[in-house]
Formats: structure tokens, C-alpha cells, sequence
């Protein structure tokens, strides 16, 4: 399972690290709507600004005709760790050396992920953003928080993500449902107006609050999920749990996360639910459950903690258990709520590829073993297969 490494930038998988979850991600993407500022990663965060400053309209000029104007991207609050957190690291613009981002010690030399292949290709010696910058013509800044662009992420919704690249106020809308979903869109409409990239997979969790668990009930049936969320089903002791009732938490209509809950597990993005309350992100729904005796909910994986539990599922005979380890876990691709977490880029006259090099020099850092284990796995998501990867590189323009 490799991939070709010549004059490509990219790296094999064959070095892949399995990384325990990052309870700490709840933290990360804890921030404020605006620009991150890199939470728990230490990092300098995203240089300032919103993201709706203009997105593509804006303009810079590193004087070699190169646009190093700031990348901007808003959108889902559950591809919000990863985006931010490589956000944080790409504005830090570290070297090398430095430990904290590259895993650098001297009894070891360089830990990263795939580094030997990173330095063949010319990253030895180089500032992070420097290096995945310069594969698509950027003029290294060997400066420390000087990237050679700038990249900011908002944080709001899947819906608003999609809609705010269409309009042009970002590069880049980050979804965790399908942009034909979101915006009511045909497949046609989508494949003309936007490049659909992927930067790994949420296996998105049912949870429930630790009474529940502590209880004993561990699992549940696709069946008796499906009664809760459509008013079937209102007290635990109906599904083997006590005597209490249910406090049915869902995601904002609109969300990502909630539209691909309503696909894959009520079979229609439209499918009526019912609920006692709705929020509009993650970190608001984690709090909820936390908070709350008897509830259950659906969200990503980052945010899932001792007191916000994520449950087996049982899908017509085969139970998913939330266990990297277990024999079908919902860390597999096969988990029946997996879902696809979305970079949309749009495509324009300028860009009739649909992906600039600021967005590719970006989105390239991602595709490495080093991204997918520091940005998607670390932060508890499932990192892409090989052969995924090689189709998201092949949606990237070729570099300089």
C-alpha cells in the first residue's frame, strides 16, 4: 500500500502511526466563530481576520505573480479540528526543529509521519509552510509566523460553508454532508459549480450521557435509534435501559451532521425527526449531554469524552463498536454512518480547475501521512486509504 513518491510531494502510507483519540479536540474546536486561535496546539493560530472577508476576492502579490493573498474557509463545526488545527500549524510556519509541531528529538531525530519522504522531496531543512507552499511555485519566507500566505477558519455550520464558497466569501467551505445535500443541489449542478475534496471520515457516533451508560446500555439497534428520533420511543426501559425518559438532542437543520444522520440512518436529508432541542454545533451538543441525565445524540467523533459516550450500533445483524480494535468498529469504512468530511472549492473563470495553488498548496499538507495522522487522526477522525488518496491528489493542479 504505497504510493508513488516521485516528483510528487506525496508519501507512502506504509509508515502510518495508529494514534490513540484526542480528547483534547473538543477543546480545539471549542473556539470562537471567527479566526481559531489553535487551541491546544500551541500554535499561533490563524493570523487574524474572519473568514467572510472576501474569500477569493481578495488580492496579494508576493512579486512573482503568485496570489498570497489569505486563504479563508468556514463551514462545519466537525471538520473544524482538522482545518484548524492545520490552520494553526500552517501560520506558526515552524522549522524543522521544532518539536512541539514535528515531533523532532534528538535521541530520534525526526518522528514525523512519513518525514523521510517528506525530506526526499525537498521538505529537509524547510519551514512547514514553506515546504508544502513551495511545491506550488510560493516563494519560502524562512520566517518564523510568516507563512508564505495566511489561512483563517470560521467556524459555523456545513449549510452556511457551502453556500458562502458558491457566493464567493471564502476559498473554501468545509461540510461534513454533501454539498448536493446541503444546497438541494443535482449531482450535475455540484460537479459544475464546485471541486468536492476530502480530507478524511467521521464515523459519526451515537452517544449517550454517563447515567445512561453506566446503566449498562451500551448498544443499540438501527431499529430502536430510529424509534427514538421519530417519537416512537420515549423512555429508556423500553430499549433495556431504567425507567427515565429520553432527552432527545439533535443537530440545527442545515448542519452537515444532521443531514447525513438523516440520510444514512432515516434514509431522507428531508425525514421528520423528533426532538427536544437542537443546537447548532458539536461543541454545543457535547455540553448538552454532559450536562443532561438521559440523553442521547448524534455528532462527531472529536467530541465524543467520558461523559459524552459513544455507543454500539447494531445495523441489520452487525454491531459497530466504538473500539478501533473491535472486529466491526464504527472507525471502518463499512460503519453505516461513516461519512465523507468535505472541502469545496469553487470553480470559476480564473480557476476552471476549481482549485487554486493557495488551496492546493493548503489542502496538499492533508494528504501526507504527516497530516492525516496530526490533523484527522489525532483528532480521533479516520484517516483516508491510499487509493482515496491518490484520487484526491489527482483533483489537485499539478505543482510548480
Amino acid at each position: 500500500m504505497t504510493q508513488d513518491t516521485a516528483d510528487t510531494g506525496r508519501v507512502s502510507r506504509r509508515k502510518f502511526l495508529v494514534a490513540s483519540g484526542a480528547a483534547g479536540a473538543a477543546g480545539l474546536a471549542g473556539c470562537s466563530g471567527t479566526s481559531g486561535d489553535g487551541g491546544s496546539d500551541g500554535g499561533s493560530g490563524d493570523s487574524g481576520g474572519s473568514s467572510g472577508d472576501g474569500g477569493s476576492e481578495s488580492s496579494g502579490d508576493s512579486g512573482s505573480g503568485m496570489d498570497t493573498s489569505m486563504l479563508t474557509a468556514e463551514g462545519s463545526s466537525t471538520v473544524y479540528p482538522i482545518a484548524n488545527k492545520g490552520s494553526s500549524y500552517w501560520n506558526s510556519n515552524p522549522p524543522e526543529s521544532d518539536g512541539e509541531y514535528w515531533g523532532t528529538n534528538e535521541e530520534e531525530g525526526n518522528t514525523v509521519p512519513g518525514w523521510e519522504e517528506l525530506a526526499s522531496n525537498g521538505a529537509e531543512g524547510m519551514r512547514l509552510a514553506d515546504y508544502f507552499a513551495s511545491l506550488y511555485g510560493f516563494e519560502p519566507s524562512g520566517e518564523q509566523a510568516t507563512p508564505p500566505f495566511a489561512t483563517s477558519i470560521g467556524l459555523s455550520h456545513s449549510g452556511t460553508g457551502c453556500q458562502s464558497v458558491v457566493d464567493g466569501l471564502v476559498d473554501i467551505g468545509n461540510s461534513s454532508g454533501p454539498i448536493t445535500a446541503e444546497l438541494g443541489w443535482s449531482q450535475e449542478k455540484a460537479d459544475e459549480e464546485v471541486v468536492d475534496h476530502v480530507l478524511g471520515r467521521d464515523g459519526q457516533p451515537v452517544v449517550v450521557s454517563s447515567d445512561i451508560y453506566s446503566a449498562g446500555l451500551t448498544q443499540l439497534t438501527a431499529e430502536q435509534i430510529r424509534g427514538i428520533y421519530q417519537g416512537e420511543i420515549s423512555n429508556w426501559s423500553e430499549v433495556g435501559g431504567p425507567d427515565q425518559d429520553i432527552y432527545v438532542i439533535g443537530r440545527a437543520e442545515g448542519s452537515g451532521t444532521d443531514t447525513a444522520f438523516r440520510l444514512n440512518m432515516l434514509g431522507d436529508a428531508e425525514a421528520e425527526m423528533e426532538v427536544d432541542t437542537r443546537f447548532g454545533q458539536n461543541q454545543q451538543v457535547a455540553q448538552a449531554v454532559s450536562q443532561n441525565d438521559g440523553a442521547i445524540a448524534y455528532m462527531a467523533l472529536a467530541f465524543t469524552s467520558d461523559t459524552v459516550q459513544p455507543i454500539g450500533v447494531e445495523f441489520e445483524g452487525t454491531l459497530y463498536e466504538p473500539d478501533r480494535d473491535a472486529e466491526n468498529t464504527i472507525f471502518d469504512s463499512a460503519y453505516p454512518l461513516n461519512r465523507d468530511l468535505h472541502q469545496y472549492t469553487k470553480i470559476t473563470e480564473d480557476t476552471p480547475e476549481g482549485t487554486d495553488m493557495r488551496e492546493a498548496a493548503f489542502m496538499n499538507m492533508f494528504l501526507t501521512d504527516f497530516g492525516q495522522q496530526v490533523f484527522v487522526e489525532d483528532n480521533n477522525y479516520i484517516p483516508l486509504p491510499t487509493s482515496d488518496i491518490e484520487s484526491e491528489f489527482a483533483k489537485l493542479p499539478d505543482q510548480a
